[in-house]
């Protein structure tokens, strides 16, 4: 067997007997990986002359990009909003869990708190890549507190903000620190939201338009100021209104600056979106939308009372509401079942569901040439999964990290 060792002692894993997502298309073909990459096998062959180490067969599995969850609050009993002495234990817990469920990424989701609890949770946060220990952090995601009074949803009133005469001061006294912050979404109608969309962009900081009452036109402005995401489609936020759509009409919006696109967060679990608005969106703008999961404390657990922040929960099966309300709060869907409600909902290709979940939200976040796609010299963050797209396996740099267990397969 010709020797691999002249360019890398590494060793190479061949997965063979597999339909890849390459190109939004599921391509029977092997997927090589050396190193926590994705290899190129011509490379390998003629200007290495090596070959594989070790052969996998994948029973005829789709392998597809591990998928990203740009919004989780948390799960498992643990709530990212709370501060609590072992929150690095908790975040470790949620990330270990979330690898059954097929998110090899994600960004923790703090909802509206105090601004003690943003300096004490904040520091504890820390970008890292995934491994056997969990899924890779990639960056805070801060939902509020500078949101809409009218339309907070489970957020706690008393702990939302507005910008005052030193707009991007405020947000930073509040927060404390934005070195881990990846995502904020805000309310773009409130005073003084252009400087500070602005200067987060500026900052690489992706800006989310969510829990809001803005028109199209104070949108489509916050987009020509660097925005580029919408918080949950559809919830809270003005309905659509065909005299004025809100922030649902940046979808079709001719305002879009040149080379922009918008993407759109959607929980498709059935209960946040009605299947038909869920097709209506995905027609409108396909290219744009990111499933989330928005899952909460009690994701993983019985029904009953959890937290969320600052307010008290309760699941009833897959609904969750403010204690003694009728207001949703988040979710208990995990990634894979949404993935695999969207495809239900919409009738769209295995394709297009997965890269939903992974292209998508790695593309919102500019860092689709190491995630979400399995193209030569990305990470080799993958899932194995079947045709009812049902996760087997997880890897992370090319290493397994979860399998299912055969029994309960």
């Amino acid at each position: 067997m010709p020797s691999n060792k002249s360019v890398s002692d590494a060793s190479i894993v061949q997965f063979t007997n597999c339909r890849i997502l390459r190109d939004h298309q599921l391509q029977r073909e092997d997927l090589w990986v050396r190193e926590g990459k994705i290899l190129n096998p011509e490379k390998l062959f003629f200007d290495e002359k090596g070959s594989a180490d070790v052969q996998l067969d994948c029973k005829d599995s789709i392998i597809a990009p591990g998928f990203i969850d740009v919004q989780i609050n948390g799960g498992f009993g643990v709530d990212f909003s709370l501060a609590t002495d072992d929150f690095k234990s908790g975040i470790d817990l949620v990330s270990q869990k979330i690898l059954s469920h097929g998110v090899t990424s994600f960004c923790p989701t703090l909802v509206s708190s105090p601004p003690s609890v943003y300096h004490q949770v904040l520091p504890q946060i820390s970008v890292r890549n995934g491994g056997a220990h969990g899924a890779g952090i990639l960056g805070a995601h801060l939902e509020g507190p500078f949101i809409s009074k009218e339309k907070k949803g489970a957020h706690p009133e008393h702990c939302l903000r507005t910008f005052e005469a030193g707009a991007f001061q405020d947000l930073l006294a509040t927060y404390g620190s934005l070195d881990c912050v990846q995502i904020v979404t805000l309310a773009p109608e409130m005073r003084r939201s252009s400087e500070v969309i602005r200067e987060l962009t500026k900052r690489g900081i992706c800006v989310s338009l969510g829990h809001s009452v803005a028109n199209l036109s104070q949108a489509e402005e916050a987009v020509q100021h660097g925005a580029t995401f919408i918080t949950h489609l559809f919830n809270a936020m003005l309905p659509f209104h065909h005299r004025d759509p809100g922030i649902v009409g940046l979808l079709t919006s001719d305002k879009i600056p040149a080379g922009r696109r918008v993407f759109y967060g959607m929980i498709s679990d059935g209960i946040h979106t009605n299947p038909a608005a869920l097709r209506i969106a995905h027609r409108a703008h396909p290219k744009g939308l990111v499933l989330v999961t928005d899952a909460i404390a009690g994701m993983g657990l019985a029904p009953g009372r959890h937290t969320l922040g600052q307010q008290v929960v309760e699941i009833d099966g897959l609904n969750t509401y403010i204690a003694g309300t009728k207001t949703l709060s988040g979710s208990v869907a995990t990634m894979d079942t949404c993935v695999r409600h969207f495809q239900e909902a919409t009738g769209c290709s295995v394709e297009t569901a997965l890269e939903a979940a992974s292209l998508h939200p790695a593309q919102l976040l500019g860092i689709e040439h190491k995630k979400g796609t399995l193209n030569y010299d990305s990470d080799a963050d993958f899932l194995m999964l079947n045709d009812s797209l049902c996760v087997q396996a997880t890897y992370i740099a090319g290493e397994e990290v979860w399998r299912q267990d055969v029994l309960g397969m």
